[in-house]
């Protein structure tokens, strides 16, 4: 029952964050966002999560981070699966090579365009270290 109890308070917060998303874009609380949009939504909440597993661990306070692990896990399930460290890897190489980029000067130009292919579809970090480790 606890646990239905945690979820169900994660999915009120995340209605409340689409609610308020609404109004703030100035259509009415009944209204739609679509799909990116929420995806949006879902993917603050986890960074929100994340940020502050990392500061209650920080400050000691394990009982919060787990907490926020919990809330975590139930916000993961809404967002597609990430791609993994060795798939980001090749693609970063492949568009690398399509760019001909030799020079470390233009990583962010590379990591520009890496970001435009996988918007959604992997962790920033996955591409920075991708573009990283090819430097």
């Amino acid at each position: 029952m606890a646990k239905d109890a945690e979820r169900l308070s994660v999915l009120r917060g995340l209605s409340s964050s689409i609610t308020n998303d609404l109004v703030d874009k100035g259509r009415t609380p009944s209204g739609e966002l679509t799909d990116e949009e929420v995806l949006a939504l879902i993917r603050r909440a986890v960074k929100q999560r994340k940020d502050s597993i990392e500061q209650f661990t920080t400050g000691g306070r394990e009982d919060l981070a787990a907490a926020e692990k919990a809330e975590l896990a139930y916000l993961e399930v809404y967002l597609p699966q990430m791609m993994a460290y060795d798939e980001v890897l090749k693609i970063v190489a492949a568009k690398k090579e399509e760019l001909a980029i030799t020079d470390a000067k233009d990583k962010g130009k590379l990591m520009s365009e890496i970001m435009k292919d996988l918007k959604g579809k992997a962790e920033g970090m996955d591409v920075k270290n991708a573009v990283d480790s090819l430097f």
